[in-house]
């Protein structure tokens, strides 16, 4: 063990390294935006949508606002409504189910597998109802949902697919990068995310033109031109500041997922033979460790040793949202949904990031393996 290691604060991310590394890039940008004076859905946004979709492998990439947004209008597109049901993961965050409610139709919350933690396919066919019209499968902290099953149960009941990618940019499935197996893909580039911006942003995949032309004029208020609107929209554009930096980010983003993998296999190569249980990985694709999620026994515990050595790390999710307080009129209770209550008591996210110095790891987990004994 590193001397260098003893009391040395380990933080959950360190966004400022990777600024350091692109600044000059990234101001000469803000310079060349702002000279020429084009601010809103102008070229480094159309040049980001262009070169995103062909990352994913989609027709087209809509770039909105933020990842909510991304998530909203991809329901409102697909004609979710009012009456209707969307079933989704209870393990995730607020955003994948607060947009089905902001779309006038009701959240049904299945199960989850123990291992990757995103919906179990069979608990997903349980709660199909004559009211179900989609499914919002996420790809947690990076691991690919169960698509296969997922699309096959889709097309049964002829149900949308809105797949969550908020936290798995570039995972593959199957061979394909997700955002390209459903009816649409939802990204956020929330500055913690794998492909982040130095703000709010986010960003629609699909392959149907239709849904493309919709969410093109829902996230301009509705407008078929200028001051001529069909339909009650919302103002949801990504600002060419930040398709600038992400467009820079984008280039070196199989470097930056190489870093994550890195960092997640020295955690799990030193975790190997002690009670942790490491994140488990995808047998037909791959993890891009947006987090990496451990489940500990006493992991509270833990938790407070991390803090108390000065060590970052996130509960990640500390309550399935079928028992949140907005969500009681629903009527779960405690024992609804196994898997995600007890996953709850135990899962605990420890710092990740590309570059992440190695002894940095090697103090979390000997803090962690400490605090085990």
């Amino acid at each position: 063990m590193h001397a260098i290691t003893k009391n040395k604060p380990v933080p959950f991310l360190d966004l400022s390294a990777q600024y350091k590394s692109l600044e000059a890039e990234w101001l000469a940008a803000i310079r060349e935006t702002g000279a020429r004076g084009s601010f809103i859905l102008g070229p480094h946004t159309q040049a980001l949508e262009k070169e995103f979709a062909e990352y994913v492998g989609v027709k087209h990439a809509i770039a909105v606002a933020n990842g909510t947004d991304s998530l909203f209008l991809s329901l409102r597109a697909l004609g979710i409504g009012k009456g209707d049901e969307v079933v989704t993961t209870p393990f995730t965050f607020f955003a994948s189910a607060e947009t089905i409610d902001m779309a006038g139709a009701t959240p049904v919350f299945a199960d989850i597998l123990p291992g990757s933690l995103c919906l179990d396919p069979a608990s997903v066919r349980a709660k199909i109802t004559a009211k179900t019209k989609a499914i919002v499968p996420v790809h947690i902290f990076g691991h690919p949902s169960e698509m296969g099953e997922t699309m096959e149960i889709a097309k049964k009941h002829k149900l949308a697919v809105v797949e969550d990618c908020a936290q798995s940019f570039g995972a593959l499935h199957n061979g394909k990068v997700v955002g390209s197996i459903g009816d649409t893909g939802s990204f956020s580039f929330y500055p913690t995310k794998v492909l982040g911006c130095y703000g709010d942003g986010g960003m629609v995949t699909t392959s149907s033109d239709a849904v493309n032309e919709h969410i093109r004029r829902l996230r301009n208020h509705g407008a078929v031109k200028p001051f001529v609107h069909t339909e009650i929209g919302m103002n949801s554009r990504l600002d060419e500041v930040q398709a600038a930096v992400l467009r820079i980010k984008l280039r070196q983003i199989k470097d930056d997922i190489a870093g994550r993998q890195k960092v997640a296999q020295e955690y799990t190569q030193r975790f190997t033979g002690s009670t942790v249980k490491t994140p488990s990985l995808p047998k037909n694709g791959t993890h891009v460790f947006n987090l990496y999620t451990i489940r500990v026994p006493k992991r509270d515990a833990v938790r407070q040793a991390l803090t108390d050595a000065q060590i970052g790390s996130s509960q990640c999710y500390p309550q399935g949202l079928h028992l949140q307080e907005v969500y009681k009129h629903l009527g779960y209770k405690p024992g609804s949904l196994p898997v995600c209550e007890h996953a709850t008591t135990e899962t605990l996210s420890l710092p990740i990031y590309p570059g992440m110095p190695l002894d940095h790891i090697e103090r979390v987990c000997e803090v962690l393996l400490g605090a085990l004994k």
